[in-house]
């Protein structure tokens, strides 16, 4: 049987009693609770936040604020190897008695922030093989689109001229249109937001005064040789050593209908102009002289074939239904020739059966072609 209390009020009393023991001022432990310790992890974060946190959160202006590019103590890498060049040029100066004349105001000059390299655009410095790449500028994408859409130059010829991938003055133009339709329809645009991430990456800016093509600083590497299919296997092909193996040759042991590296290559006109230059010995003017005449030669060839392509659409009637284009050519069964397997038949195109398995039929060619 449990026990009873006999007297609730004495039993309150000694609650309450209980109760104010436990609301004093002195406590049970003197550990304190776990959010009032500074544990070690805290006192990490707090001396983070002072040191390379503070450069974050007030960044330099006109270039990126990575953190591969501070040390420990949140000092810039480049200053301070600035600064111990500084240094030694300083204690080169001392040691020669013929330079202690120079002006001395510019040797208690400060050391000035150098420009950012190759290794201050490394955003994550566990990670030192990862190095952000620069980005077109905006002014460099309109000069882009304004070449291609209001002067009419090809996208091979900008990408040549400006030192920029073919795919990607492509994809400028494209991104540039569909910027011009959003403010036609009046679609919003967020711009803050592109200049706030445009102003954390590095930029390649265009100089509008620098004329001369060779001077002005390419973005990227535009005459990368794509990789092909054919060209991803191992072949060691023995060849005699007084043999003239060629890159066409190459070519052809990989695919006989590969062609060759200098053929595949974005712009083969920058090679030739190479080989001309250094291997032929020719001028800067024979130079530019036969770079005209390969483009009258090249113009020729797109004319011709444009000329072809408007005779074929002229003979082609179009029918559209809507969802699909129907397209009818006249045809001539004459065209097919006597056997019936001319060039020019509907035959043809449609597909000739192979007569491979027939017996009692020629099946070598009867006249031999020049």
């Amino acid at each position: 049987m449990p026990p009873t209390l006999r007297c609730a009020t004495s039993t309150s009393r000694c609650v309450r009693e209980l109760c104010k023991a436990s609301q004093s001022l002195r406590s049970f432990s003197t550990t304190p609770r776990c959010d009032q310790r500074t544990t070690r992890a805290r006192r990490a974060m707090w001396r983070w936040l002072q040191q390379q946190g503070a450069n974050l959160r007030d960044p330099l202006e006109g270039g990126t604020n990575y953190l591969g590019a501070y040390n420990k103590d949140g000092k810039l890498l480049r200053v301070m190897r600035a600064e111990r060049n500084q240094e030694s040029e300083r204690a080169v100066e001392q040691s020669e008695p013929k330079n202690a004349e120079r002006d001395p105001d510019a040797k208690q000059a400060g050391v000035k922030v150098p420009e950012e390299t190759v290794s201050d655009r490394i955003p994550f410095p566990l990670n030192r093989n990862f190095i952000s790449e620069p980005v077109l500028s905006e002014n460099f994408r309109e000069e882009i689109w304004y070449r291609i859409m209001k002067l009419g130059h090809s996208v091979r010829e900008v990408s040549a001229e400006l030192g920029v991938e073919m795919s990607r003055v492509g994809a400028v133009v494209r991104l540039k249109e569909v910027e011009f339709e959003w403010k036609r329809i009046g679609k919003p645009l967020v711009v803050p937001y592109a200049n706030a991430v445009m102003s954390m990456l590095p930029k390649t800016d265009y100089n509008p005064e620098e004329k001369d093509p060779k001077r002005r600083r390419p973005h990227e590497s535009i005459n990368d040789l794509p990789v092909h299919a054919s060209t991803a296997q191992q072949i060691f092909y023995p060849t005699s050593e007084s043999r003239e193996f060629s890159r066409a040759d190459a070519a052809k042991v990989f695919n006989e209908r590969l062609k060759p590296a200098d053929d595949r290559i974005p712009h083969p006109q920058l090679v030739l102009q190479h080989r001309e230059k250094f291997v032929e010995r020719l001028t800067d003017q024979e130079i530019a002289e036969r770079a005209r005449e390969r483009e009258a030669i090249a113009e020729k060839k797109q004319h011709r074939a444009a000329m072809i392509q408007l005779s074929k659409d002229a003979k082609t009637k179009k029918i559209e239904s809507g969802r699909w284009e129907f397209r009818f050519t006249d045809a001539n069964v004459d065209a097919a020739g006597k056997d019936g397997r001319g060039h020019k038949g509907v035959g043809w195109r449609y597909g000739v059966p192979h007569y491979d398995r027939n017996r009692g039929l020629i099946k070598i060619p009867k006249t031999v072609g020049a």
